[in-house]
């Protein structure tokens, strides 16, 4: 049997070092599972329950190997189902290869079954590279170039292939005018700052006295010279969301999170520096850095267009994190610690808050407490994930993570329903590894319990078992209930925000995993025990109180009074908002300036 196309496709993303493929089959693109199967296993084939959810795994994947992550899917709905795992790639600069099917190229224009435009569709997420196939000979150009530039610019391509072109024999283009003759393979370059900048980068640090560094994705893979560089100017370090796993959260000079899900000790930082060094990241709230003009400012970036995006810098340094750092340490200053013992204090405090805020009563359990039992008994090799809405707040600032773990949740979209996608690929990246994703009740319901169903399918097949979803079921999408409170001053909309009641744990034994349900405080810590204990995935549900603020860690007084608001328009649970109120945020109404009205 000659090759075909789709044979061929294969064989070529192999050759560029794909071995695991995420996806659901169609119609539409047939002739690639079917070269898929010829191929015997060289690509894993991840067979999701939904595009969307499998195009999320490919995001993951790439998140937590540093490789291209592929998904597929068949056409018209198949394909515009992927949209979203693609823009949460595309939004934390991931690289990611698309691969959807088409109808015929016939009967394309003709207003037939499942056509849709999907170059057009995919423009916007992959417009650095989308294009639909028309001839065997151009497919070789094509998955060439798409893989090459969503590894080059850590981005999302995307290849259009008609079901009828998948089936014919593959063509080796001519050697004629007008044809393509490509070639695989791509190493990234070492890219570095200029002498003159890294001096100029360096006369500005060690001219500061209180040095603030704010870490982000791009950090990841620069722990140790991030210590180094961090010890030698005397700072301390906030971490935004994605860059949670650039520092361990044990040194005392780590002041957490950054932002509307950040700590006290961050926001300290941010207000009380005069120097201020940004490496590897994209935070985009402003209100959350310095004002501007209050610091000078030197920020390490791979990517260009990043720089001096979320505050006017002094120096620019293109390279990456891990070497642009290096170079630049011998050129810093050794520097007294005055500054840091401050931020020792703040973070020491902030800790001790923390755990009482964490053990602080709660009707019927507190959600800190979940996240805050967990630290302690997390491996050393873990991997976390966590979905968007309130549990993210609580894994920005409870959860503890330690040197070697690895955690990362949808960043810059912030889309709910990734938590477990982002699991299942931790566990086919590192199936020795344990993981852990932390979801509310919302993301459960929207679309995560059906991806228990490929949890169930592939789990035996992993060499360490233990996989845990811990679910936050509140039955509230208590995110957007305290945005609505607190920044429109409007009360809980019961219509919008109330959710069902659902046994997440029984759905976990129904289909063949454990399922542990808690709802009082004494056995949060026993449930995270028995649930690391078990040798089969589990689903630990908690029952926990919606009235818990996930709040900023500095309130301004405009926003007190949209609190206030809310209670005065007769909030459904004026009650319960109350009580967590006051235990929870008291503390930090009282330092919020007229100048923040």
């Amino acid at each position: 049997m000659s090759q075909t196309v789709g044979d061929f496709v294969v064989s070529r993303l192999y050759a560029w070092g794909v071995r695991r493929i995420f996806g659901y089959p169609g119609d539409g693109i047939n002739g690639v599972f079917g070269a898929l199967n010829r191929a015997d296993g060289k690509i894993e084939f991840v067979q999701a329950r939904h595009e969307e959810m499998a195009a999320f795994m490919a995001s993951a994947h790439a998140k937590f190997t540093g490789d291209l992550g592929v998904c597929m899917a068949t056409s018209g709905p198949g394909a515009t189902h992927l949209i979203t795992g693609m823009y949460d790639a595309r939004a934390d600069h991931q690289p990611l290869l698309a691969i959807v099917g088409q109808q015929a190229r016939g009967a394309i224009g003709g207003h037939y079954q499942q056509e849709v435009d999907l170059a057009a569709l995919f423009k916007d997420v992959a417009r650095d590279f989308v294009y639909q196939a028309s001839m065997p000979a151009q497919v070789r150009h094509l998955i060439d170039r798409a893989v090459r530039v969503a590894i080059a610019r850590r981005t999302v391509s995307a290849v259009i292939l008609p079901n009828d072109l998948q089936e014919m024999p593959y063509e080796e283009p001519a050697r004629v005018h007008g044809t393509v003759h490509s070639g695989y393979g791509y190493r990234p370059p070492r890219i570095a700052a200029h002498l003159d900048d890294l001096k100029d980068a360096a006369d500005i640090l060690n001219a500061g006295d209180r040095v603030a560094i704010l870490a982000g994705a791009g950090a990841l893979r620069a722990t140790d010279q991030l210590i180094e560089v961090s010890d030698r100017l005397g700072a301390g370090a906030a971490k935004a969301l994605l860059g949670k796993a650039a520092l361990p959260d044990e040194l005392p000079w780590v002041t957490g999170s950054i932002g509307l899900l950040g700590t006290k000790p961050s926001w300290d930082l941010m207000n009380d520096c005069d120097t201020l060094l940004m490496v590897g990241s994209g935070f985009p709230y402003s209100e959350f850095l310095p004002a501007e003009g209050q610091v000078k400012a030197v920020q390490i970036d791979i990517d260009p267009a990043m720089l001096s995006l979320r505050y006017p810098m002094d120096v620019n340094l293109v390279g990456d994190a891990s070497e642009t750092l290096a170079s630049l340490l011998p050129l810093l200053d050794q520097k007294p610690g005055q500054w840091r013992e401050t931020i020792e204090k703040n973070v020491t405090q902030w800790w001790e808050l923390l755990e009482k805020r964490a053990l602080a009563e709660a009707k019927p359990i507190n959600p800190q407490r979940v996240a805050w039992e967990l630290s302690p008994r997390l491996p050393d090799d873990a991997i976390i994930t966590s979905d968007s809405g309130s549990c993210a707040n609580w894994y920005a600032r409870d959860v503890k993570v330690r040197r070697g773990m690895m955690a990362s949740l949808s960043g810059g979209l912030a889309s709910m329903g990734a938590a477990v996608p982002y699991a299942i690929a931790a566990k086919f990246a590192h199936p020795g590894r344990p993981v852990v994703g932390l979801v509310g009740d919302g993301a459960m319901q929207m679309n995560n319990m059906a991806e228990l169903i490929t949890v169930a399918k592939y789990w035996r097949r992993w060499e360490d078992h233990r996989l845990i979803i811990c679910v936050f079921n509140n039955q509230d999408l208590n995110q957007v209930t305290w945005e609505q409170r607190v920044m429109e001053g409007d009360p809980k909309f019961e219509a919008s925000q109330s959710i069902p009641d659902v046994p997440y744990h029984q759905f976990a034994k129904l289909i063949g995993l454990r399922g542990i349900f808690v709802d009082t405080a004494e056995n949060v810590a026993p449930g995270w025990d028995e649930a690391f204990e078990a040798d089969c995935p589990v689903v630990l549900e908690f029952k926990t109180d919606p009235e818990v603020p996930p709040l900023p860690p500095h309130l301004t007084l405009k926003q007190v009074r949209h609190l206030t608001d809310a209670l005065l328009k007769g909030d459904p649970n004026e009650t319960g908002l109350v009580r967590g109120t006051v235990r929870q945020i008291l503390s930090a109404v009282l330092p919020a300036r007229k100048d923040e009205e």
